[in-house]
């Protein structure tokens, strides 16, 4: 065979070979990000030692002084951001609302096929907040932590275990998952260290003994 046609026989079946790796890369699944991964349990341990210690005060609070969801990026909130993070394979209509997906609730392991029966958990609850210390900050500081996708503060939920959970910290509420407690707690410390609030002696007491296990 001359090698001319070799040649162009060879280039030709790696234009091929290269054509079907990068169809098969765009087809395959996207795998579920979760919350963002948050500090080890040796870090975690070290920034609840320096947390202030101090009774909760709940006097003032009202929901919306957190507002939420807000717009991210073109028609998509912090809602729909997550649910397409959380999700598997999750499709969006032109609002970005999902219209299809799966989602595994690591608080306690089911998975969801429809949005709707989905929360998005705020990890450090809303009031919780303001009790440590958001009573202090400005309206756009509580927006930012409402809404705050970098830290791992938002994680999309089975709805009625989010609803349980309500606004609980780690001494009356933990994921029934086991799997997943160590993950949540390590989260729960950054999120409070990061943003400056407080814990209660019951609340670093069940920390400190979940982190020793980690």
């Amino acid at each position: 065979m001359p090698r001319f046609y070799a040649r162009r026989r060879l280039s030709v079946a790696a234009a091929a070979t290269a054509l079907i790796s990068s169809v098969a890369l765009f087809n395959a699944p996207t795998a579920s990000a979760a919350l963002p991964t948050p500090v080890s349990a040796a870090t975690a341990r070290t920034y609840l030692a320096s947390l202030t210690v101090a009774p909760e005060d709940r006097t003032g609070y009202d929901r919306d002084l957190f507002p939420h969801w807000i717009t991210q990026s073109g028609a998509c909130n912090t809602r729909e951001v997550v649910l397409k993070r959380d999700g598997t394979n999750v499709q969006q209509d032109s609002s970005c609302a999902a219209t299809s997906g799966s989602w595994y609730s690591v608080y306690d392991g089911a998975t969801w096929t429809a949005a709707s029966d989905l929360d998005i958990d705020h990890l450090v609850p809303l009031a919780e907040a303001w009790d440590s210390g958001a009573d202090a900050w400005t309206t756009s500081r509580r927006q930012s932590f409402a809404n705050d996708l970098t830290r791992p503060q938002l994680i999309a939920v089975t709805d009625n275990v989010n609803q349980a959970k309500g606004d609980q910290d780690p001494a009356t509420w933990m994921p029934s998952r086991t799997a997943y407690r160590c993950t949540y707690v390590r989260a729960w410390v950054q999120v409070k260290y990061y943003y400056g609030l407080s814990v209660d002696s019951a609340e670093k007491s069940a920390l400190t003994n979940h982190l020793a296990s980690c």
